[in-house]
């Protein structure tokens, strides 16, 4: 009994596609956050689901990866794409958490903080669609993205100045941290879009 000689195609994972998944999963956690952010406390909950999800989406976005024959950037440069994605979520649950643990309540800087973050993450997205096929509007996206942060820096300054007026001393140590906390997420921002731009000049 003869058989026919099988040809296996290299492994070329839709990697792109999957980091856009996970910017997708990334986008509604911080949906939540600024739900929350804005006095919806069950919205906390959803921030804590959608991490977790945001965990999964970049587990298989490395373990893609590993078995794929080509991509169309460094695996390097993707695999800290979407590992910088995946803190800039972490990051914001520990900020939820923070919140809770200190039973500090977000305030209309955080509410504004937690916007800004989210329509940052939306210019990643975007960043990241363009690779696919916009390599120039990509770091246009990742500018915007960049931009984003330093907005977010004039509100956490305006944020700390406001600290001044306070007395109770509990209140002033609690928001100042979790002030810094979305200041170390903004700064996780610019990290991601950076290489987007790092990527970009690799491949040019």
């Amino acid at each position: 009994m003869s058989t026919k000689p099988h040809w296996f195609l290299p492994d070329t994972p839709d990697v792109l596609g999957m980091l856009r998944a996970q910017l997708a999963v990334t986008m509604e956690g911080m949906d939540a956050l600024t739900e929350w952010a804005g006095g919806d406390e069950d919205a906390a909950g959803r921030v804590r689901k959608l991490e977790h999800e945001a965990d999964t989406c970049k587990r298989e976005l490395q373990l893609a990866l590993v078995r794929a024959f080509t991509t169309p950037y460094d695996p390097e440069d993707l695999y800290t794409l979407g590992r910088g994605i995946d803190w800039i979520l972490n990051l914001s649950k520990d900020a939820v958490r923070e919140s809770e643990v200190m039973s500090c309540p977000p305030d209309v800087h955080v509410a504004e903080m937690s916007a800004l973050l989210r329509e940052g993450v939306g210019h990643l997205d975007e960043a990241v669609a363009a690779l696919q096929e916009r390599r120039a509007e990509a770091t246009a996206f990742a500018d915007a993205a960049i931009k984003t942060e330093r907005q977010i820096e004039r509100v956490y300054r305006k944020a700390m100045a406001d600290l001044l007026a306070l007395d109770d001393l509990r209140e002033v140590t609690a928001r100042r941290e979790l002030y810094r906390r979305f200041s170390r997420i903004a700064e996780l921002l610019t990290e991601v879009a950076e290489r987007v731009w790092y990527a970009v000049i690799k491949e040019s």
